[in-house]
């Protein structure tokens, strides 16, 4: 595979599902889309490159469950991208107990906390602001009727920010950081 064409210097590209021989603007919702899924892609590998290898989440090692969600994204991207793709209800469900498991062995949140308790958890952190905005653009995506995405895909999507934070908040714990709430000055 080679790195580029050049096929794309006009400002277009092929999606999955293109016609043949049809190109879409670059500027088109969909690539926006796909860059923001591929920015928070990006973010989930650089937090799972800091995840220590004795950081174990709901008895899996962090930077696994770090690589299965970069997965779930690829899955994602490529429906996007057209592709007879989406993520499983199953994949939602399951990370709907690994958030309950987080959120059960760490002390209840009565406001929101200041981030950067460490280097871990404020890389996670970024990593779950982005993930709300490539929800954002995915949900305006799919109410645009450019393009259906699966409903267990945005359920996906959604749920995704709530494990970055409870991550964010386990990262925090694990590297010994106190938490503490805005001051509202």
């Amino acid at each position: 595979m080679a790195f580029f064409t050049g096929k794309g210097d006009g400002g277009t590209s092929k999606l999955f599902d293109s016609e043949k021989g049809k190109r879409v603007s670059k500027s088109a919702p969909i690539f926006e889309c796909l860059g923001q899924l591929d920015e928070l892609n990006a973010l989930v590998g650089w937090c799972k490159s800091a995840c220590p290898d004795d950081m174990v989440v709901n008895c899996q090692k962090a930077r696994l469950v770090l690589h299965d969600v970069q997965d779930h994204l690829f899955t994602i991207l490529a429906e996007v991208a057209g592709a007879e793709k989406s993520v499983p209800l199953s994949s939602v469900e399951s990370l709907g107990v690994m958030i309950r498991a987080i959120e059960a062995d760490l002390p209840e949140v009565k406001s929101f906390l200041v981030p950067g308790g460490t280097e871990l958890s404020s890389r996670l952190d970024i990593a779950r602001a982005v993930s709300r905005r490539a929800e954002r653009r995915l949900v305006s995506l799919h109410e645009s009727g450019e393009r259906e995405i699966s409903a267990s895909s945005r359920a996906y999507a959604n749920r995704l920010s709530s494990l970055l934070y409870a991550l964010t908040r386990f990262a925090n714990r694990f590297g010994g950081a106190d938490e503490s709430p805005p001051k509202y000055l």
